[in-house]
Formats: structure tokens, sequence, C-alpha cells
């Protein structure tokens, strides 16, 4: 039997897997802020100056696909899981507390959608899930597993019918107004495509009023995500439970849950990619919730990071690199809410008005600037402070007083 870590370890682990998935969900964000709103999903947009720019945003778009689509997300979701079963163990009116912090993470998600202008955000969801997974917190892991593999079933299932039938709309009438509405989003036509550019270059004005139409336009994309959040952090509740997310394994367990979790992944998303490929990137194709083995992909290669980085926990290994994704995890909502901040200046009116100028392989070397800005600042501010910015805020907030 191995032995549990020390308390300090344990927490350590958890901040390094969070700042992780952290740095590893701006890989997919940085698409969304940068490129059209159809960029996302479809990797003909743009479509490139030259024939070695759509070669190499192609071959971006079905590298990230591979190794990081829902992936970082997922393990993000896990971690936020097993914070609620952190937060509410043993804590005086903890119900009260715990729904008072989710009303304020949804104060800081419209925040975050409304005023820095990413539609993307994943706050608001992870507020509205929070306040479900209270009543589910005393589960039984077995129980938290069947939940969470029902409901990824159901959405695997579900939205593939859904994809089947959008399909069936093209082939029988490519004019009918639900496959034109899709295909309008996320194919749009050269002037759709440029007027949207226009506005979000604009001044703040414009720009927050296209992201106010864009917010309720995908509301409904919006209202999937609770689900998808949900069947993640009824895992990550189980992880917890069971000491897998504490490094209270031994490093032979997780390097098999890496193995097994990328062999899964890598399998299932590489088929998925050849699919697309063999479809000529097809839209229908390339858009990942359409596909039914979509979350198998993701939850394998999230098992796999996790895996992965527990391993660097417990082997001692890169102490600088370890130390600086702690501090980033520690302060996850600062560093969250700033790659909001930088993308709306970089790329809205407000500042260098960059978004749809770029190609998309050419926003990776924002990515890394800022990831390393990130891992070099997170550890400096809390060399002086106990937390971040945000959470401190957030702190004083759900409490009532300043920590």
């Amino acid at each position: 039997m191995v032995a549990p870590v020390e308390e300090r370890s344990r927490i350590g682990s958890i901040d390094v897997l969070r700042g992780f998935a952290l740095l590893g969900i701006l890989l997919l964000n940085i698409t969304g802020f940068g490129l059209h709103s159809a960029g996302y999903f479809n990797p003909l947009v743009p479509l490139g100056e030259t024939a070695a720019d759509q070669e190499l945003n192609v071959g971006v778009w079905g590298a990230v696909n591979v190794l990081f689509e829902g992936a970082m997300r997922a393990l993000f979701s896990m971690l936020f899981g097993a914070g609620v079963v952190l937060f509410t163990t043993g804590r005086v009116n903890a119900r009260s507390l715990h729904f008072r912090r989710n009303r304020w993470l949804l104060a800081f998600g419209l925040v975050d959608a409304f005023l820095l202008l990413w539609t993307g955000d994943i706050l608001m969801v992870y507020a509205l899930a929070g306040m479900i997974l209270y009543g589910l917190r005393d589960w039984s892991p077995r129980r938290l597993v069947v939940t969470s593999a029902v409901l990824m079933v159901v959405m695997g299932v579900g939205l593939g019918a859904a994809g089947w039938g959008l399909g069936q709309l093209r082939t029988a009438d490519p004019s009918d107004p639900g496959w034109a509405e899709f295909a309008a989003q996320n194919n749009p036509s050269v002037e759709a495509y440029e007027e949207e550019l226009a506005e979000r270059r604009a001044n703040y004005p414009r720009a927050f009023a296209w992201s106010a139409v864009h917010m309720v336009g995908i509301v409904f994309a919006f209202v999937l995500l609770v689900p998808d959040a949900l069947a993640m952090m009824l895992l990550g509740m189980v992880l917890f439970k069971v000491g897998v997310l504490d490094a209270s394994r031994s490093v032979g367990w997780y390097a098999r849950l890496a193995a097994v979790g990328f062999g899964v992944g890598l399998v299932t998303n590489l088929w998925e990619l050849r699919h697309a490929l063999v479809a000529d990137l097809d839209l229908l194709a390339t858009y990942p919730i359409f596909i039914p083995t979509y979350h198998l992909g993701r939850l394998g290669m999230a098992l796999g990071y996790l895996g992965l980085v527990m391993i660097m926990c417990k082997s001692g290994a890169l102490p600088w690199l370890r130390g600086a994704l702690g501090a980033v995890g520690r302060m996850a909502l600062t560093n969250y809410l700033m790659h909001s901040l930088i993308c709306l200046v970089l790329f809205t009116g407000l500042g260098f008005s960059l978004v749809g100028v770029l190609e998309r392989w050419q926003l990776y070397p924002i990515v890394f600037a800022i990831w390393a800005f990130q891992l070099w600042v997170s550890p400096k501010w809390l060399s002086r402070h106990r937390f971040g910015p945000a959470e401190w805020l957030w702190r004083t907030l759900t409490y009532g007083r300043r920590p």
C-alpha cells in the first residue's frame, strides 16, 4: 500500500495540474480570440494567404485537435469538481458559502463574457454546474461514475444524431433553414466574414455590441456545455475521493494511467482526424461534438495528461516548472481573466485590432508568450501576496470580509 503524501504535497499537485490545464485551454481559446468566430470549428477559416499558410493552418488545427481539443477543458472541469468536495467537506455553513461562491463566479463570468468580450467564457457554465454539484457531492464513487458515463453517452448519441440530421437536411435541400443557418455561421460568405471582423476591429462600443449579440445567438451551445462540464466534474469528484488527484498513488500507477489514457485518446482522436481529412474537411466532419466518439477521445487524453503531471509531481522532476505551474494554478481565476484581458487588447478595436489579421498558425507564438509571462509573474505575485487579485476579491465576496 502506498503511503499518502503530506497535505502540502497533495495541494501542490492539484495546483500544478490546474495550472497545466489552464495554460492548455488557451491553445483552443486563442482561435476564438484571434479568428473569425467560424474559425474555432472550421479549419478552413481563414483559408490562408498562400498554399503554405493553408497547409500550416490545417496542420496546426489537426495537431491541436488531436492533442488538446476538449482534453484541457475536461481536466479543468475535473479539478473544479474536486474543488467542490474540498470546499464543502467539514465546513460550517458549507451550503450557503458554496452557493454564494458560485453566484459570484457567475458574476465573474458575466464580466468576462460581456465586458472583456470573451464569448467562449466557461466561468458561467462552471457556476451553473457547480450549483448542481452540491447535491451530488456525497454520492458514492460508483454512482458518480455511472452518472458521468450516462451523460457522456447521451451527449455523444444525441449530438451525433443532430449532426446526422443536419447532413440529411443538406442532402435533401441545401436551402433548408436548419442547414442554411448552421452553414452561414460556420462557413460564412465573404461579406459576412468581413462584416464581423470590421465590427470586432472597430472601437470598443461596436465590438461590445457584436459580442453581446453573438452571446445571445449561441445561448443554445452555452446550455449544452453545462452537461459537458458536469460529466467531467463528477469524474473529478471520483478521482479526488479515491486518491488520484492528490498524488498519493505510485509513479507506476500514474504511468499506467498515462499509457492507457494516451493510448485510447490518441487512437480515437487520430481516427476522427482521418475521418475529417477523408471527408475533405467537410464542416460536419470537423465539428467535434457531432462525432459520437468525441468524449471518449477527450477523456482519454485528459487522463493521460493527468498521469503525466502526477509523475512530474511524484518524481520531483523539473522543480522550477512545477513551482511555476503551481503558482499559475493557485491564481487560476486571475490568469483565466488575464487571457481575456490580454486578447481584448491585442485583437479588438480597444487595442491593436488584430482579429482576423493573423493566420491560425501565427496565433501560437502569442500563446507561448502569454504562457511565459504567466509562468513568470504568478510566482512573483504569490511571493508577496497570499492570493491572486481575482482570488482575493472572490474570497472577500464569498465570506463577506477581507481574507
